[in-house]
C-alpha cells in the first residue's frame, strides 16, 4: 500500500508541476504584465491574485475550456461520414499474351463509408485500387466481382457497378500487308505534292479476338501532313507513324498492332507549267458578223502557271475558257473563273476576262475533198466508209482569217465508241485550229461499216 501510495503521489505531483508549467506560470505573467499597464494597480485587485486559490480557479476554468474544445473536435473527427470517388479506373488481372478480354467497364464510382479520419486515410493512401482478377478463367462469358482495396479495416464501401459481365476471347494472330496514308493533305502548299512516300515497313503482325482479326481489311500508316516537320523540296523526310486497322467500310477496328508504330519516308516535290489560256465559245454570233479577235485580260496576262505531278502536266497543252457567243450582234466582254484541269493541283491564275470583238466583214469559204478519220475504234476492230470517205467543210469568218486556212488546219471525224461489228449511221464533227472561224460539214452523218479483225 505504501508503495501505491508512493506512486500517486508522484503522479499527482507531476501532473501539479505539469499544470503550473502549461497554465500557472503563463497565466500569472500574462495577468501581471497586464497589471502592470495601469498607472495605479488596486491594492484590491493585487489583493485578489495574490490568493493562490486564484489562480487555480482561473487555470481550471481555462483547463476545462481547452477540454471541451478538444473533445468537440474529436466526436467531429470521429462522426461517421460519406465519400464518393468518381471515375475510377479498373485493374484487370489477366494472361495479356494469350487471351483478349472484352466487357470491362471504362470505370467505376465508389462510395467510402466510415469515420472522417478513417476516410481521410483511405483517400491518401496510394495503394488503393480497383481490381476485377481474371486469373484461372478459361475462353468464355464470365460474371466476376469488381473489388476495391482498400488498407482502413473502418471503411465500408460500395461500387458501381459492382459486378461486371466479361467476355474472354483465345487471342489470335494474322500478318497484314501496310499500306500508308496521308492526313489533312488540304494543309499542305498546293503547288506541293507528295511525290514519293514509303513505309519502312512492308507487312505488321495483328493480334486479338479471332471474330475481329477477320474484319480487318487493311491496316495504314497514317501521316498527318500538319505535323511534317521542315523539309526542303526534293529532299527525303521521315516521319513516325501511327498504325490503325479498317475495315472493308473503313471503320476502325480494335485490335494490338505490332509494332504500333513505323517510320515513313517521305519527298515533297514541285513542277510546274506555263500553259495558254484559250478561249472556246459555243454557238454563232448574229449572221451577218464575225469574231475578229478574243482580247485575254488585255493582253497584260495570256497564260497560266498550273502545279501538279509532272506526268499529269505533260498532256496538258492549254487551259480551256469556254463562252457562249449565241447571237452575239455587238463587242462584249466576258468575266470568266478558270477550270482546274485534271491533275493540276494549283493554278496561279484563276479568272480572266475575254473581250470578244466582232466585225462586219465577213467570207463564206468551202474547202473541198477532206479526209475523214475516226477515234475510239476498238482495237479488235476495223472499219470502212460505206458511201464516202471525204467531205467539204464550209467556213464563215472575218475575211483577213478566213483566207489564211487551209486543209491542214481542219480535223473531220466519226466518234466509234461502243459501237461493233455491222453498219452504222455515224454524226461527222469537224473542229478547226482557229476558235474564231465557224465550222460546218457539207454532209452530217455517213454510212461506216465496222468488221473484226
Amino acid at each position: 500500500m505504501k508503495k501505491i501510495k508512493t506512486i500517486f503521489k508522484k503522479i499527482g505531483l507531476f501532473f501539479s508541476k505539469l499544470i503550473d508549467k502549461i497554465f500557472v506560470v503563463p497565466i500569472s505573467k500574462l495577468i501581471l504584465k497586464i497589471n502592470e499597464k495601469f498607472d495605479k494597480p488596486s491594492k484590491k485587485f493585487e489583493n485578489w491574485l495574490s490568493r493562490s486559490n486564484t489562480l487555480l480557479f482561473i487555470s481550471l476554468l481555462i483547463a476545462i475550456f481547452t477540454f471541451i474544445i478538444i473533445d468537440q473536435k474529436i466526436l467531429t473527427f470521429s462522426e461517421s461520414s460519406a465519400e464518393v470517388l468518381n471515375i475510377q479506373n479498373i485493374n484487370v488481372l489477366y494472361d495479356e499474351d494469350n487471351y483478349v478480354v472484352e466487357g470491362i467497364p471504362d470505370n467505376v464510382d465508389i462510395t467510402l463509408i466510415g469515420s472522417k479520419a478513417d476516410l481521410y486515410v483511405a483517400k491518401q493512401s496510394p495503394t488503393n485500387e480497383v481490381v476485377i482478377d481474371l486469373w484461372g478463367l478459361k475462353p468464355g462469358t464470365h460474371k466476376v466481382d469488381i473489388q476495391y482495396n482498400q488498407l482502413s479495416n473502418g471503411i465500408k464501401y460500395n461500387i458501381n457497378p459492382s459486378v461486371a459481365t466479361v467476355v474472354i476471347y483465345e487471342k489470335v494472330l494474322a500478318t497484314k500487308p501496310l499500306s500508308v496514308d496521308l492526313l489533312n493533305q488540304d494543309a499542305l502548299d498546293q503547288r506541293y505534292f507528295v511525290e514519293e512516300m514509303k513505309s519502312t515497313t512492308d507487312t505488321v503482325v495483328i493480334k486479338g479476338a479471332s471474330y475481329k482479326v477477320e474484319q480487318v481489311a487493311t491496316v495504314k500508316a497514317l501521316v498527318d501532313v500538319k505535323n511534317l516537320p521542315n523539309f526542303e523540296l526534293g529532299e527525303k523526310i521521315t516521319v513516325s507513324s501511327t498504325l490503325r486497322a479498317y475495315d472493308k467500310y473503313g471503320n476502325v477496328v480494335d485490335v494490338e498492332i505490332s509494332p504500333a508504330n513505323t517510320d515513313v519516308e517521305l519527298k515533297i516535290s514541285s513542277s510546274s507549267k506555263v500553259v495558254p489560256i484559250q478561249v472556246v465559245p459555243s454557238g454563232k454570233v448574229i449572221y451577218n458578223k464575225g469574231i475578229s479577235n478574243f482580247i485575254i485580260n488585255n493582253n497584260e496576262k495570256t497564260t497560266v502557271t498550273i502545279y501538279g505531278e509532272s506526268n499529269s502536266l505533260s498532256n496538258i497543252e492549254y487551259i480551256p475558257v469556254y463562252i457562249d457567243v449565241e447571237g452575239l450582234s455587238e463587242d462584249t466582254q466576258f468575266k470568266v473563273d478558270l477550270e482546274k484541269p485534271n491533275g493540276v493541283k494549283y493554278m496561279d491564275t484563276n479568272s480572266a476576262i475575254i473581250d470578244v470583238k466582232l466585225s462586219n466583214d465577213i467570207s463564206n469559204v468551202e474547202l473541198q475533198d477532206i479526209a475523214i478519220s475516226q477515234i475510239n475504234l476498238g482495237s479488235n476492230y476495223g472499219v470502212t466508209p460505206v458511201d464516202q470517205d471525204s467531205v467539204s467543210v464550209k467556213l464563215k469568218g472575218v475575211s483577213d482569217i478566213v483566207k489564211n486556212i487551209t486543209a491542214s488546219d481542219i480535223k473531220v471525224y466519226v466518234d466509234l465508241k461502243g459501237l461493233g461489228v455491222g453498219i452504222h449511221d455515224v454524226d461527222i464533227i469537224v473542229t478547226g485550229n482557229d476558235p474564231r472561224v465557224e465550222y460546218l460539214s457539207s454532209t452530217l452523218k455517213i454510212k461506216v461499216q465496222i468488221y473484226e479483225k
